[in-house]
């Protein structure tokens, strides 16, 4: 029975490394509304967070524009945040041009469209991140 023990040890699940860390959002144009944030580890499902179930999509008041994830999975992820002004649930357009703002994690160059997972990807090493919102129009 005692020799059992030691290969029963081995089949228990390994505890995961957590993380977390803080999200600020700055350079809002006002406080109307809220924020519409988007955390992922799958290039694929950024920036909106569809098809990926470990995802976390979050919605914090503009008026108090910063949060804290917790308990995270070690890994990389990237963050996508819209300034839902007024609370819609959606990124408001102009002929395709963003009314509302929206920023990612690292603040990459914006060009057309929303960056790639990687310009955006950071991996957890507790270091808060800032996203500067960006306004079109």
């Amino acid at each position: 029975m005692r020799a059992l023990l030691p290969a029963a040890l081995l089949l228990l699940p390994a505890a995961s490394p957590v993380a977390s860390f803080d999200l600020e959002v700055t350079n809002l144009r006002n406080a109307k509304g809220v924020l519409q944030i988007c955390l992922t580890a799958r290039p694929d499902s950024f920036p909106d967070c569809k098809d990926d179930p470990r995802a976390i999509s979050r919605t914090i008041s503009a008026a108090h524009p910063a949060t804290r994830f917790e308990g995270l999975a070690t890994a990389t992820y990237a963050v996508a945040v819209i300034h839902d002004a007024n609370s819609n649930k959606k990124l408001d357009t102009m002929m395709g041009i963003p009314k509302e703002g929206f920023g990612f994690s690292r603040n990459p160059t914006i060009t057309f469209g929303p960056p790639k997972f990687k310009a955006a990807c950071f991996p957890l090493d507790g270091a808060k991140q800032r996203v500067k919102m960006k306004y079109m129009l």
